[in-house]
């Protein structure tokens, strides 16, 4: 390799990467971090910091491509890295903390069960990373989503263990009621991260300008209950989304009805 001369007569120029394009992917990769700590605190029998840490991942996933996008320094390499911390911290994460907090105790079916979340999970990441440069995506355009995105169907798959930190363990004490409780919960989510149904994304949401100051408000609200008393905010919150999914298909089927009885221009 032929080095620039140092007389600073022309040559050829050896480009670095630039600090902006390694700021989101460290956020990447802390979350990622996180994710497999909730792991570590899940064999140690530390529930609530094992679910916790989920959670701070959700949130380091949720600003980085914001970051990204920010900073100019979206590259294909962080889409990439992306992926597989997700598959990683809402994926395999929340199937072992389920399976060792209950599931386990479902001799067989239990492993499979938790293996369906993993699985369901794995192949929801890989079918979006397979459309980024392909076909047009109906949902995308419109708004919405298809499936239900990652991060959100960690938060529902760990929703029993929130409702019983919230609730006290006593009542999900016996181990045969969390398995079922879980099963329950674990099998339609995993439907749902795979299925083609559309969902709300942010970029569905559309307000009225008399919305925006009681929607400030509400997010002020949830905020502060969410530090106040995070286990029954976080279970409320998802069975509010797990409530919006029927209204979602249902506004997008209308908005496609709405489309095709234009006239063609």
């Amino acid at each position: 390799m032929t080095l620039p001369p140092v007389d600073g007569t022309p040559g050829r120029q050896v480009r670095g990467i630039p600090l902006r394009a390694l700021i989101p992917n460290a956020v990447t990769v802390l979350a990622l971090c996180f994710g497999l700590t909730g792991v570590r605190f899940a064999i140690a029998g530390e529930w609530e910091k094992a679910v916790a840490s989920i959670v701070v991942a959700a949130v380091l996933d949720g600003i980085d491509g914001r970051i990204a996008r920010l900073l100019k320094g979206a590259t294909r390499f962080g889409a990439e890295l992306d992926s597989l911390s997700d598959v990683t911290a809402f994926g395999v994460a929340p199937a072992l903390i389920v399976y060792l907090w209950s599931l386990q105790y479902l001799p067989g079916i239990g492993w499979v069960i938790a293996l369906s979340h993993a699985v369901t999970c794995a192949l929801r990441l890989a079918r979006f990373n397979a459309q980024i440069d392909s076909a047009p995506q109906p949902h995308k355009r419109a708004g919405y989503l298809t499936g239900v995105p990652a991060p959100v169907g960690a938060a529902l798959t760990l929703s029993p263990l929130f409702l019983s930190f919230w609730l006290e363990p006593a009542l999900l004490d016996d181990a045969r009621v969390r398995a079922t409780l879980v099963s329950l919960v674990v099998i339609p989510v995993a439907f749902l991260m795979v299925s083609s149904l559309p969902t709300y994304s942010w970029g569905s949401l559309r307000l009225r300008p008399s919305q925006r100051l009681p929607a400030l408000v509400g997010v002020g609200l949830f905020a502060g209950a969410l530090f106040s008393a995070p286990w029954m905010t976080l279970t409320l919150a998802c069975v509010a989304y797990a409530v919006t999914i029927p209204f979602a298909v249902r506004s997008y089927a209308r908005l496609r009805r709405r489309e095709t009885a234009l006239p063609p221009v």
